[in-house]
């Protein structure tokens, strides 16, 4: 199997973070497919491969797509708010059942690799004791780990579940690839976007008033969330904030958002046509792109290319 023979399709590809990383690392995406449309229009603004509006909570809907475009790989983030320490946590609020749709569109499509992600959290879930069920009756090798995106390029500590999925292959043979070029210490957001920002502490909202909202560039970012809220007018500083003066303190615009999520500057966000509400939503949901070429890159390894 050599890289240059794998043709992949992103499954739930949201606006592209995860297919732009591994186009970025020398892949070939040829199709995707998710049911949201403002991140399907923002996707189809930035690749030339078609996008398929699919509800994949039945993946016999997708099955004519795969065959269509030949695909022999498949990348995908099932959505995660169901498992999520921002969420409900409840596995059978519905969305949760989207990681067994990928798993059934895996052991239809059979391909040659495939890679899922999903939050940290998602290995404690009785949904991942079913889909890696499913994964090992079909033969595949599975290599699983926590990746960092801090320690893989990106100035988030976002912490993910990783999953590669090799057809005939070992358990964890990819994992020395995964961990072996892990940063020797988190990136931060000045290491990354240098003084861009124009300010050294930037408020982003606690899920509760026992977590800290104010954040320095000289520390990587808090996970980047599906809502930005402004600062409170009766916001009391947390006793861990970076900075107690909230005159030198703001929010990060929503493109400032997608930069610490590693989109590059020229990223296409329909912005004319998006609600700041969905593009908001769109960014957060996202996998950073710098992870994602992270992991491509090891794979590539291991495909010898």
């Amino acid at each position: 199997m050599k890289l240059s023979e794998l043709r992949i399709i992103d499954i739930f590809a949201g606006c592209g973070g995860l297919s732009l990383g591994f186009r970025l690392g020398g892949f070939n995406i040829v199709g995707a497919i998710d049911n949201w449309e403002p991140a399907i229009s923002i996707y189809s603004k930035n690749f030339d491969h078609p996008i398929y509006n699919c509800d994949l909570s039945v993946p016999e809907n997708s099955y004519p797509i795969f065959e269509k475009l030949n695909c022999n790989a498949i990348i995908g983030g099932c959505p995660c708010q169901d498992f999520s320490n921002a969420g409900l946590r409840n596995e059978d609020n519905g969305r949760g059942e989207l990681s067994i749709s990928y798993a059934r569109i895996i052991q239809h499509v059979k391909p040659q690799i495939f890679v899922l992600e999903n939050v940290e959290r998602y290995r404690k879930s009785n949904k991942y004791l079913q889909v890696k069920e499913i994964f090992k009756a079909c033969g595949y090798g599975l290599t699983e780990t926590i990746l960092n995106a801090s320690l893989c390029g990106a100035p988030q500590a976002r912490k993910r579940y990783i999953c590669i999925g090799v057809l005939g292959g070992d358990d964890n043979e990819l994992l020395s690839l995964l961990h072996g070029s892990l940063a020797p210490r988190p990136m931060t957001v000045r290491d990354y976007l240098g003084d861009s920002l124009g300010v050294e502490f930037y408020y982003r909202h606690a899920r509760s008033y026992q977590r800290k909202a104010i954040f320095s560039i000289d520390e990587p970012s808090p996970t980047i969330r599906g809502t930005n809220r402004p600062i409170s007018r009766n916001y009391t500083p947390h006793k861990n904030d970076a900075c107690r003066n909230l005159k030198r303190v703001r929010p990060l615009t929503t493109l400032e958002r997608s930069y610490i999520q590693t989109f590059p500057h020229e990223f296409n966000f329909d912005i004319k046509n998006q609600t700041k509400t969905d593009l908001e939503e769109a960014i957060g949901n996202a996998v950073p792109v710098k992870l994602a070429k992270y992991i491509a890159v090891a794979i590539s390894k291991y495909l010898g290319s």
